[in-house]
């Protein structure tokens, strides 16, 4: 039986843990190419990137809550629900990239509130611009990778993330550092490039989804009305998890924020080393997706204790995964950071023995991070999101922006104090999500009728 757990939990996740690493993948040479393109890129892609994501990301954890409509629908073998309950999400996604194209108006007055160095300033309103202007196209290919997701057929939306990375890539360094036909955009084109990506895996979604098969079992074609109903509860339980979401995000984007108010040098290598710490917590995110789908499946079939064998399965791969980065990162730092060419900057030595120090801080907590979101799957798959959008909200305000605000603006802490503000914040995340989880009460719960 737990043999047989494993092979699914595996089946499930690890398409979705190669999808997100995809992700991973573009953010990991985005950085390392505005890196090798000039220090005050790279010092502006981080704060900029992440105040865009800020806001997508709460779009997204709506949409993407499809899966988990459709993921119950399975499991209640209610298939002919599944083309509506994906089109309220697609309807939603296009309101949403309204929404979000009109942030671009907001963005001098933002950057100004975080007194980054005007260079830095400047270069931080051009991506994220760029981001916003696109984010309807991330959100929408959320919505439609949805589909695949909750049915557990993940290996579509892999294959359609690694398509997107190989665009990508290519097309990011060329257009950052204008190579063959294309003109040098520096930051610009690596936002371009990441929009494009974007776009075309839209386009890949809906040509393999909208098929005459997909229609006559599913009614993706037929079932394309507009459902109050149906709409409002994926608002309803979409929108605590899309907001829980944000304000983790925004937790981490006031965090990048306060880091430029103590250094240029120090925002930096701190970007340096978020985009290495992606590397344990981009497949994270794909188990915890995959567990909201198993979970879902197993609350619809109305077995919980399917449900808890499915969490302690893909809790005990995510402590093999995050074993092996933390090792990578607590003995070869300076190999890793090396990708950055760190070593070519004024200062460099300075540079380098803070990035391996900060390096050591992740190491500190992403054994915690891997637990809070498999756990966080397990609640959301349930659809117990109001208390994760309040209690971690409540969370990333008391532990994370509150001491944070209080300890640089007033007491001039230095970026060893934001960094512990950061580790005790990813501490009581998973504090919140393991008490939830061991009361059970997600157990009884089922977002569908």
């Amino acid at each position: 039986m737990l043999s047989r757990q494993y092979r699914e939990v595996l089946r499930v996740s690890l398409p979705l843990v190669a999808g997100t690493s995809t992700t991973m993948v573009m953010e990991f040479t985005d950085r390392v190419f505005l890196s090798h393109y000039s220090l005050t890129a790279i010092a502006a892609a981080m704060p900029g990137g992440i105040a865009a994501f800020l806001f997508i990301s709460f779009f997204m954890g709506i949409a993407g809550y499809v899966s988990v409509f459709i993921a119950q629908y399975i499991g209640a073998s209610a298939r002919k629900r599944i083309g509506s309950a994906l089109w309220q999400g697609i309807y939603f996604s296009l309101l949403s990239g309204i929404i979000l194209a009109g942030l671009c108006f907001i963005a001098v007055p933002l950057f100004r509130l975080g007194g980054h160095p005007p260079e830095v300033q400047a270069e931080e309103v051009i991506y994220f611009r760029i981001l916003c202007l696109g984010g309807g196209w991330n959100v929408l290919q959320i919505c439609l990778s949805s589909f695949y997701s909750g049915l557990g057929k993940t290996r579509p939306v892999m294959l359609v993330n690694i398509l997107g990375m190989l665009l990508n890539i290519p097309l990011n360094y060329a257009l950052i550092n204008g190579l063959w036909i294309f003109p040098e955009l520096g930051i610009a084109g690596a936002g371009i490039a990441t929009v494009t990506a974007w776009f075309f895996m839209t386009l890949l979604f809906s040509f393999l989804i909208f098929s005459p098969e997909n229609d006559r079992k599913f009614g993706v074609r037929r079932h394309r009305k507009w459902d109050r109903k149906l709409f409002v509860l994926l608002i309803r339980f979409g929108g605590p998890g899309g907001m829980q979401f944000s304000m983790d995000i925004f937790a981490f984007t006031f965090f990048i924020f306060m880091l430029g108010r103590i250094g240029k040098n120090e925002l930096a290598v701190s970007s340096m080393v978020f985009s290495v710490n992606s590397l344990a917590f981009m497949p994270m995110l794909g188990f915890s997706i995959g567990t909201s789908i198993l979970v879902g499946q197993a609350i619809g079939k109305k077995q919980p204790e399917e449900a808890v064998l499915i969490t302690r399965t893909t809790l005990h791969i995510a402590w093999v995964y995050v074993f092996f980065t933390g090792f990578l990162f607590l003995f070869l730092p300076e190999e890793i950071l090396s990708l950055f060419h760190a070593q070519d900057y004024e200062n460099a030595e300075d540079i380098s023995r803070l990035g391996i120090v900060l390096l050591r801080f992740v190491v500190c907590y992403i054994f915690f991070d891997a637990n809070y979101m498999i756990l966080i799957g397990v609640l959301k798959g349930a659809g117990d999101t109001r208390f994760i959008m309040w209690s971690l909200g409540l969370a990333s305000l008391l532990v994370m922006v509150l001491p944070l605000w209080i300890g640089i603006i007033f007491f001039r802490a230095g970026i060893y104090y934001a960094w512990t503000c950061c580790t005790l914040f990813i501490f009581s995340l998973f504090s919140l999500s393991l008490w939830r989880y061991r009361q059970g009460k997600w157990k009884e719960m089922r977002i569908i009728e």
